[in-house]
């Protein structure tokens, strides 16, 4: 029987039990698995691994284990530009985009508002997020850690926190995406890009107020939701501007 030892770094000791966090854990096995195999018997979604130093050296998910090997894990770096050593993954993805499971509803929302591509359904089953994710070359974000441990995901989450506001906090923090909030650009409710629009192209699916008072409109490209900056639009913005800044 050989044995290897492995320490987790930062955050993925977030999916450990309270006793093996922060300390080498050692690991016995026979032939020579792939290193992807053990890291998620520890209970590591691949998908939260950023970078795999064994002995020293930077290996891929294809590292075949070795007697004595000493592992060390890591997740994203959010302050260092890692890019030379990390052989997990082909390339980046080209743009950031998500797609959410069924019980990040408000999640999902709130990243919209920020002008993030976020497809949802609550009918969403765990297959057609996987599906999705690796079609469509998206981000997967979920609740549900088991879902992340399938071997054809390559880019996904786990949001650790239960509270909407600071689910919206960590994703921002943990994919480094403040600088790209672009709020009030897609449709909270379908996701659709908006854009400017004549009011008199709308002007039968108004109110008698809105027609009355305001003038500059705003349509889903897709759902075809008509908004306008009134005093719910100071609150939404009031809003995220909270959430982007926590």
């Amino acid at each position: 029987m050989n044995q290897a030892y492995f320490r987790f770094y930062e955050e993925l000791n977030d999916f450990l039990l309270p006793e093996q966090c922060k300390q080498d854990l050692s690991y016995r096995f026979r032939g020579h698995p792939g290193i992807k195999d053990p890291i998620e018997v520890f209970g590591i979604p691949h998908t939260e691994v950023e970078l795999i130093m064994v002995n020293g050296q930077s290996v891929g998910f294809d590292y075949q284990l070795q007697d004595g090997d000493r592992v060390a894990v890591y997740p994203m770096f959010e302050s260092l530009n890692i890019t030379p050593l990390v052989r997990l993954r082909d390339k980046p993805l080209r743009r950031t985009a998500f797609v959410i499971d069924s019980n990040l509803g408000k999640l999902a929302r709130y990243l919209r508002l920020l002008g993030f591509d976020a497809l949802y359904s609550n009918q969403y089953s765990d297959p057609q997020v996987v599906d999705i994710g690796v079609t469509e070359q998206r981000i997967i974000l979920t609740r549900d850690r088991r879902l992340l441990h399938h071997k054809i995901i390559t880019h996904g989450y786990w949001v650790r926190s239960v509270r909407p506001a600071e689910q919206v906090a960590e994703v921002l923090k943990r994919f480094d995406l403040k600088q790209l909030v672009r709020p009030m650009h897609r449709c909270a409710v379908c996701n659709g890009i908006i854009s400017s629009v004549k009011k008199e192209k709308i002007l039968d699916q108004l109110e008698p107020l809105t027609k009355k008072y305001y003038h500059e409109f705003h349509q889903c490209q897709d759902c075809g939701k008509i908004y306008w900056k009134g005093s719910h639009y100071n609150k939404i913005l009031k809003k995220l501007d909270a959430l982007t800044s926590s």
